[in-house]
């Protein structure tokens, strides 16, 4: 049957999106860079001012055209707030808890730390340049790491032209540092 035809029941307990983001591990402090703290600062203040409002409208205007349980805009709606609200209580408790790094501040440039950008080159002499940030900033393709991924751990208080092991699930492999800068980008 399609899902088109099934009833959504308000009374129904929740269930858990799967792409619902994953709490902090147990005993890890959420560090996260001013740039990084400013974005969830701003997608919170996006989805309480603009988009939870305008859904709300939505849902009302709904509301009032009678039968609510074959309504599209209504049942879209009310998942569509369930969503927006449970987006926005995630990034509330990852604020509260988080603890602001500053890079620019950093004053040993010489080793790998918070916030630090790092070029490495791999065994195959392939080359690749990571950012170290916040687990809330983490976003690969754009060459941002988490500070407890592996490659950032085996990173960490590394200098220029030292070897470390990156240990995968695929084996060890030998990397070298060939540079590290600290930016405000």
């Amino acid at each position: 049957m399609s899902k088109a035809f099934t009833k959504e029941d308000d009374n129904a307990p929740e269930i858990e999106e799967p792409d619902e983001p994953s709490p902090l591990p147990a005993g890890v402090k959420n560090y996260i860079t001013p740039q990084g703290f400013a974005t969830l600062r701003d997608e919170l203040k996006q989805l309480r001012r603009v988009e939870r409002p305008k859904v709300v409208e939505v849902v009302s205007w709904a509301a009032g055209n009678g039968d609510r349980s074959e309504n599209g805009d209504y049942l879209y709606g009310k998942k569509r707030l369930r969503e927006i609200d449970r987006r926005m209580r995630f990034i509330l408790k990852r604020l509260e808890v988080a603890e602001v790094v500053d890079p620019a501040n950093q004053k040993n440039r010489d080793q790998v730390f918070f916030g630090a950008s790092v070029t490495y080159v791999e065994e195959d002499d392939s080359e690749h340049t990571i950012r170290i940030v916040g687990i809330d900033e983490a976003a690969l393709d754009l060459g941002k790491v988490s500070w407890i991924s592996p490659i950032a751990r085996a990173l960490m208080k590394a200098q220029e032209g030292d070897v470390v092991e990156l240990r995968t699930p695929g084996g060890t492999r030998a990397i070298e540092v060939i540079g590290i800068t600290y930016s405000d980008v």
